[in-house]
């Protein structure tokens, strides 16, 4: 009988859910053990495994997680993320939610799920997106006293079929800086005479292009000086890598919300 830790892709036929599935095949501690799609999804029936280019899995794609599974990874849409929680949560099995553009009433069933599973939310799963995190944040209690103010600005890029904006780890960044340094408006782009910048703004521009997979661009403008931090994704697998390694980590904790922070030690 295997030991291995049997995981489901919710999402498996998009760009993400591929990746995760021909990951999770290869990974020798992991067995794919469900493939989640949406009702009207074309996809369904099909074998996980060969639609992601990684072989013959035995596993068809479908609209229900199977039984026996431990560990939901889920990047689908926002419906999606919230019919995956309540069934998780029903079911008590542990679940890494990296769906972006939720509402908040989306997001308070995902946190609501925390009180019957363990629950790994998170706006990226990238390890390289999660330590610049740490950095923005140190920066923002660095500069936020000086006294001729700084402006922040956040510049993320994704690729062309992206449907938010911006994106859910943009504003995570954007909720770090103002946590820290008390912005109290958001200004999405900028166009026409929009006079001076206001001292209490947060900017966020979104870049649409081709098939990155995604950057951000945290500006700390100040008189004299300007302090970047910036990370990019080269491929997909860095957030599939970390989401992975959040699934590991979430069968292993009792039910409550955890972030990447916890997953990687930050």
């Amino acid at each position: 009988m295997s030991n291995k830790l049997k995981v489901a892709i919710s999402g498996a036929a998009g760009r993400m859910g591929q990746r995760l599935v021909a990951l999770t095949m290869a990974d020798p501690q992991l067995e794919l053990a469900g493939a989640v799609e949406a009702a009207e999804s074309p996809a369904l029936g099909r074998d996980a495994g060969e639609l992601a280019g990684a072989g013959t899995s035995g596993v068809l794609i479908g609209t229900e997680i199977p039984l026996h599974v431990e560990v939901v990874i889920d990047f689908s849409l926002p419906a999606g993320a919230v019919a995956i929680a309540k069934e998780c949560a029903k079911r008590q099995i542990a679940l890494v939610e990296a769906t972006t553009g939720l509402t908040e009433e989306q997001r308070a069933v995902i946190l609501e799920a925390g009180h019957d599973t363990s629950v790994v939310f998170a706006p990226s799963m990238s390890l390289a997106v999660n330590v610049a995190m740490k950095l923005v944040r140190e920066a923002a209690k660095a500069l936020k006293n000086l006294p001729n103010g700084v402006d922040v600005e956040i510049i993320e890029r994704h690729h062309r079929y992206k449907e938010d904006a911006p994106s859910g780890t943009a504003l995570k960044f954007g909720e770090i800086v103002t946590d820290e340094m008390g912005q109290t408006e958001e200004r999405h782009g900028r166009e026409g005479r929009t006079g001076q910048r206001g001292a209490n703004e947060i900017g966020y521009h979104a870049v649409r292009t081709g098939d990155n997979v995604g950057e951000h661009q945290i500006i700390f403008g100040m008189l004299g000086e300007t302090l970047e931090v910036y990370v990019r994704g080269h491929t997909r697998d860095s957030y599939a890598y970390g989401a992975l390694a959040a699934a590991k980590f979430a069968v292993t904790k009792p039910a409550g919300l955890y972030t990447m922070n916890d997953v990687l030690g930050l």
